[in-house]
């Protein structure tokens, strides 16, 4: 489902004038997210006082350039996330938060240096009678002191044929009532409840089913604006045959660019990596500048048509060469972990720390986290010095700024690179380990099987960085079953002294390669094993004698284990 929502709006008087004083302007198009930080994370269903803490101590010090929080209006009571894009009124009193929350939200992740746009649902309102999130009252078709029947497109059936503009335009997505964005008064409505978003700081909008809405009709919305130039993001899905088309909407602002992730699961899953050396514009999308890009968003990974956290490093990689390839504005989805495609966030929405209770946290993952760093030191240079094996395994410069590999294949990738960077020392910031380019801007390296390399100007060496701490750097190929993670135990206090119970789990961002980064004294010598561990606590250990390994005086020891069954 094309994320489901509309906002029905408890407008103010000063926005209403201020949407009237504007409403003879013409919108102007953002051509992709302003400024130098161009990549959003996007935090499904978190609650907006985590949204301020994720700001405070992952997004701003990672260089994310904008965080997109989920619909913040009053909507239908129900458990599923769904009922988030159902709106009932346009008041700030969703499951994740109050008017005073998102505001101490937008104020704390500006003062992180990260700007906030809100997924904004416009086209429809809930389906449906009851009481929402609020308390206010409604049935479907009249939501009082918002809109009543006649505010609604009159046909009221839902949409069933996509070669029919008409019918993809006015009728009813999924059975939501359809709002008819073509009347001055729900326009007015609409741009109130933008332009009181705008009041409270926010920076931009995602709008949620844009291509059920015509593009004029969005025009004149956006022209209403008390910031007719704001950041806009639409939600225009590409449909091979389709009557509407997502380049309409780009005289609005940015599109979000649904076949690029498409085929990046194709390509990944089925296909070289090689055939990525024009990926973009040469494939038949939007033009970059305004393409909004994503590896997968909360409807395609429930839906199977892109790429998961559940794809273990095809996920993973396909992240790494988003962020480090020039196309489009990414967006990084970071989510939770799902069976029930409808089942809505754990705790309500409050994320009391990452990797629990479900939460995946993908914006912080390192081999993620470290490439938005990339790509802000990247911006602007083209790619040069590209190299492809024919297969899986590619390499890529931005000029002399950057130098990423991907190893996309089952076999570790040994070679020395040609690069454009200048000769020292560098960073890999996948990995944390130094690289040293030399004056011909060549280095050789060995990038294990499922993993990538990545070397920018503003990682120049490792030298005290957290990455490079004296350790053991943990890496297991193991496959599991649902529910089962992998862990290790060993003699020493940091990593459990042997107790089940205190063994550190592994991140699966590379799988079926888990790895952990633990730190140890210099020179420590240690034992240790891996186990699995099921949702019920059940543990499986794995066979053989305990390893072994030594802290070297410097550095991580790095391990790249085999499970022993």
């Amino acid at each position: 489902m094309p994320a489901r929502a509309v906002r029905a709006a408890t407008l103010f008087a000063a926005t209403a004038l201020a949407a009237a004083g504007l409403a003879g302007q013409a919108p102007r198009a953002v051509a992709a997210a302003p400024g130098a930080k161009d990549v959003t994370a996007v935090l499904f269903e978190w609650r907006f006082e985590s949204v301020a803490k994720a700001c405070t101590d992952s997004l701003g010090p990672a260089g994310y350039g904008y965080v997109q929080v989920s619909p913040p209006q009053e909507h239908i009571q129900g458990a599923q996330w769904w009922t988030s894009y159902q709106p009932v009124s346009y008041r700030i009193a969703g499951r994740l938060g109050d008017r005073a929350a998102f505001k101490a939200m937008v104020d704390t992740c500006h003062a992180a240096g990260v700007k906030v746009v809100a997924d904004s649902v416009i086209n429809h309102m809930a389906a449906g009678n009851g009481v929402g999130t609020g308390g206010s009252s409604y049935t479907k078709y009249d939501y009082p002191g918002v809109y009543s029947g006649a505010d609604m497109d009159d046909c009221r059936v839902s949409i069933s044929n996509y070669q029919d503009r008409a019918n993809v335009q006015n009728c009813e997505l999924v059975q939501l009532a359809d709002l008819d964005t073509g009347e001055d008064y729900v326009r007015g409505r609409i741009a109130g409840y933008l332009n009181d978003l705008l009041s409270l700081g926010v920076d931009g909008f995602r709008i949620d089913a844009a291509k059920h809405m015509p593009a004029a009709d969005l025009a004149n919305i956006k022209s209403r604006l008390s910031n007719p130039g704001v950041y806009w993001k639409q939600e225009a899905i590409y449909g091979a045959g389709e009557a509407v088309s997502p380049s309409e909407y780009l005289g609005n602002g940015d599109v979000q660019e649904f076949r690029y992730a498409r085929d990046l699961k194709r390509v990944f899953q089925n296909e070289n990596l090689a055939y990525l050396k024009n990926f973009g514009e040469a494939w038949g999308y939007v033009p970059s500048g305004q393409a909004g890009v994503f590896v997968d968003n909360h409807d395609t990974e429930r839906g199977g048509d892109t790429l998961n956290y559940k794809n273990g490093s095809d996920y993973t990689l396909a992240s790494v060469f988003m962020l480090a390839w020039p196309y489009g504005s990414p967006d990084v989805h970071s989510g939770y972990e799902w069976t029930d495609k409808d089942a809505g966030p754990p705790n309500g929405g409050t994320v009391n720390a990452c990797y629990s209770d479900g939460w995946k946290c993908q914006h912080a993952w390192r081999e993620i986290a470290s490439m938005v760093g990339f790509r802000n030191a990247t911006r602007g240079q083209a790619v040069t010095d590209w190299w492809d094996n024919g297969g899986d395994q590619i390499a890529f410069g931005r000029g002399g700024k950057g130098y990423v590999v991907i190893n996309h294949e089952g076999a570790g990738l040994t070679r020395t690179f040609q690069t454009s960077l200048a000769g020292g020392d560098y960073c890999d910031v996948q990995s944390g380990r130094t690289v040293t380019v030399n004056s011909a801007g060549q280095f050789t390296a060995t990038i294990g099987a499922g993993t990538a390399l990545a070397l920018h100007v503003g990682a120049r060496g490792c030298t005290g960085a957290p990455a490079n701490a004296a350790g053991a750097s943990f890496g297991v190929n193991a496959t599991t079953v649902p529910g089962q993670d992998v862990y290790v135990t060993g003699d020493r206090a940091e990593l459990g002294g042997w107790n089940t119970g205190s063994a550190l789990k592994l991140d699966p961002a590379a799988y079926p390669v888990w790895k952990l980064d633990v730190s140890l004294p210099a020179g420590t010598a240690f034992s240790y094993k891996y186990l699995r561990k099921d949702a019920a606590g059940n543990v499986t250990w794995e066979s053989g004698a305990n390893r072994t390994a030594t802290v070297p005086g410097g550095g991580k020891v790095v391990l790249n284990d085999t499970w022993r069954n």
